[in-house]
């Protein structure tokens, strides 16, 4: 996994450098420009809608950057070449900052829609046997979210010293039924599902589907905080107005009235200061 880092951090460096500002002006408290990256799905999505109005409100000129690989994000914050991103969540965020030995911090809840267990060969949980194909996310973090649906149904069992940003299959043995697990990167499960039995999808992939709802998942986990997508960004950064500004849209009624009027959202874990 290390290797696969540096790799990563070589080849972001190459590609964002050219592109990113003077590190100097990205750190300064009351800058009026903040780049801002993105995984493919979903939240991108809620920003630009629901939250980049808000703060070009404000005076902020705001670049956005969509990464085709997650794994690219946090080399281009460590690099200097983004000042926050949002598509992880906290438990990933810690286990990055301990293996790129960063400093990152989460300083507001996203709109997080929960991975679900989705099939389109069968109508029924009911339907599982013996050989059943299940498909699962590549990533430790993502995988041992997925693995614990599958707990709670009672098709797997878990070993009590699996860990989550180390998580691996060889923490997971087979139950009621001798299931075929596919690993797979999460973003392909969904276009899978043709092919497998049952699939454990992330939830922002079927928010951008145009006939997908989290709703037609078969079985919805209990999304824990620590897998909730956080807005995150350098900790040496969490008291300039702008992170601040940051947090405040996300937690705004203007937000809050974008994510409730659109029913692409139906199903998403919501801010507590909504619900409070």
């Amino acid at each position: 996994m290390n290797k696969r880092w540096v790799g990563m951090i070589g080849i972001s460096s190459a590609l964002l450098l050219a592109g990113c500002g003077d590190s100097g002006e990205a750190s300064g408290d009351d800058k009026k420009e903040v780049r801002v990256g993105f995984g493919v799905g979903t939240y991108e999505q809620q920003f630009k809608e629901g939250i980049l109005p808000i703060l070009e409100e404000k005076g902020y000129k705001v670049d956005t950057t969509t990464f085709s690989q997650n794994m690219q994000l946090n080399p281009a914050m460590q690099e200097g070449s983004i000042d926050a991103s949002i598509f992880q969540s906290t438990a990933y965020m810690e286990g990055i900052n301990d293996e790129l030995g960063m400093d990152m911090t989460g300083i507001a809840f996203v709109p997080s829609a929960p991975q679900g267990l989705y099939s389109v060969n069968h109508q029924s949980l009911d339907e599982v046997q013996d050989g059943s194909t299940v498909g699962l996310p590549n990533d430790p973090v993502n995988q041992e979210r997925a693995v614990r649906i599958l707990e709670e149904l009672g098709w797997v069992t878990v070993s009590d010293d699996a860990g989550v940003t180390d998580f691996n299959l060889n923490a997971v043995e087979n139950a009621d039924y001798d299931l075929d697990l596919k690993v797979l990167d999460p973003a392909q499960i969904l276009v899978s599902l043709q092919d497998i039995d049952f699939g454990v999808v992330n939830g922002n992939y079927i928010a951008n589907a145009p006939d997908r709802k989290i709703t037609d998942a078969l079985k919805i986990e209990n999304t824990p905080e620590q897998h909730r997508i956080v807005v995150t960004i350098e900790e040496e950064n969490a008291d300039t107005e702008w992170a601040k500004d940051l947090k405040e849209a996300y937690e705004s009624e203007e937000f809050q009235e974008y994510i409730e009027s659109n029913e692409q959202y139906d199903g998403f874990i919501l801010t507590e200061e909504w619900t409070q």
